[in-house]
């Protein structure tokens, strides 16, 4: 690690979905020492990370407190050629660890919608990807995390350690991870073969899904919660493997930079029941009905990584992204009839299966399906709504996904994670002065 630690700097912070912003002093440590003596301090109102700021919600802001941006903290390993193991630096960012590892004919084992969020808030959120079915989250993934405690003192934690699985779905709240150790996968070509099938109702979409875990090692479904009758939850289906032929890496599945970045004044999307069912309808004629092609890699698994600050396309009040994980697929049905009932404008809503949870407590996926969808902040309607749905949810055995979560109630979490009480012992052998808090523990009581 190099450079110089910046002063503190005072200015507001939000989630990615630009909701509930909150003024804290905000510093880059340079190295891991840096890092430590901050902590060692112990601020009155605390310490959280923060990487990249891609979680949706409040989890990486902590109001008049201490913010840790991670962005000093960017060295990549080498590759061992054998196990594919690779110990990255907490703020090196997935972007820039596949094109380091891509070239050299690996790839990371799980990835987001998007690869710019860093490899300690993918640790910190257990992010999961479309290969979660057979994959799992990225915990599965993991030789080790280095993380600083609430004293200061640095750690290194395995998976036979039990304190290594407080920290995955933990949100910082355990400690400031400083490194991880993870094994990537062995590819042979940067490009996908990819499979597309357009599906009429959501019987055959949830069909067609399963299926397709069946088959491939990636797979998503995009949903249309909005039609009419027997058409609703129609969507298109996607499953994707890995391109075989060595022929086939020629530099055209490369990860594209971004393309162009929303201006800050430019006017936010016309999100209303009509233009969202127009947009639907036109996105789903759009696709084939059924077809295999070759993909770039980034296509494929970061479609939206080519705009720049796509999240201001939903105004000054931003938006919430609700995501739900639960066994039954009744409640899947459940709740998209929710949203078609109350008319919501849920842009961008996909669907995945989910494969067996891990031994972290506060892990989000378990077995059985999960759905995402967007929705403007400044509806009025949806704080409402979407209480009907974690009612559901949770009437259902399941749960939400707190790295995307803004606005739960506190007296949803523990019915959600039934083991929260397990992590809140684990988290007091971690940190127990409670020096990391963030905005989210405060609204969760965490």
């Amino acid at each position: 690690m190099s450079g110089t630690t910046r002063p503190h700097e005072r200015r507001p912070l939000t989630g990615w979905g630009r909701t509930a912003p909150t003024v804290a002093d905000v510093v880059v440590p340079a190295t891991v020492d840096d890092l430590r003596c901050l902590i060692q301090r112990q601020p009155s109102r605390g310490v959280i990370a923060r990487g990249l700021g891609r979680s949706y919600g409040d989890a990486a802001q902590n109001a008049g407190g201490l913010v840790l941006e991670t962005g000093g903290l960017d060295q990549i390993g080498p590759v061992d050629p054998t196990s594919g193991l690779v110990t990255c630096g907490a703020g090196v960012s997935l972007d820039g660890l596949i094109r380091t590892v891509l070239p050299q004919g690996w790839f990371v084992p799980v990835t987001p919608g998007t690869r710019q969020v860093t490899v300690g808030g993918a640790v910190a959120a257990d992010i999961h990807g479309k290969n979660h079915h057979g994959d799992g989250s990225i915990c599965a993934h993991l030789d080790s995390v280095v993380l600083v405690d609430g004293r200061g003192e640095l750690r290194t934690l395995t998976p036979e350690d039990d304190l290594f699985w407080a920290v995955p779905g933990g949100m910082g709240l355990t400690g400031v991870i400083v490194a991880a150790t993870l094994r990537l996968i062995p590819v042979r070509s940067d490009r996908m073969v990819v499979d597309t099938v357009r599906t009429a109702s959501l019987d055959e979409t949830m069909e067609a899904l399963a299926e397709a875990d069946r088959t491939h090692r990636y797979s998503v479904a995009w949903v249309d919660c909005l039609a009419g009758g027997g058409g609703l939850g129609r969507g298109v289906v996607t499953a994707g493997e890995h391109a075989a032929s060595p022929g086939e890496h020629d530099g055209g599945g490369r990860l594209p930079t971004t393309a162009w970045a929303v201006p800050s004044w430019a006017p936010r999307l016309p999100l209303s029941p009509r233009t969202v069912r127009l947009f639907n309808e036109a996105y789903h004629r759009a696709a084939p009905r059924s077809r295999r092609s070759l993909e770039p890699l980034g296509s494929f698994f970061h479609p939206l990584d080519v705009v720049g600050e796509w999240n201001r396309l939903y105004g000054a009040r931003g938006f919430v992204q609700h995501q739900l994980a639960v066994r039954d697929p009744e409640v899947v049905r459940q709740v998209i009839a929710m949203f078609a009932a109350h008319r919501a404008p849920t842009f961008l809503c996909v669907l995945k299966r989910f494969g067996p949870g891990s031994a972290a407590p506060l892990s989000f996926p378990q077995p059985g399906w999960t759905l995402a969808v967007d929705l403007p902040a400044g509806d009025r309607r949806v704080g409402a709504l979407l209480d009907e749905v974690d009612a559901a949810v949770i009437a259902g055995g399941g749960r939400v996904y707190l790295a995307k979560d803004a606005r739960l109630a506190p007296s949803a979490l523990a019915q959600m994670y039934p083991r929260l009480d397990e992590w809140r012992r684990l988290r007091e052998r971690l940190d127990p002065d409670h020096v990391f808090v963030s905005d989210l523990a405060r609204r969760l009581h965490l």
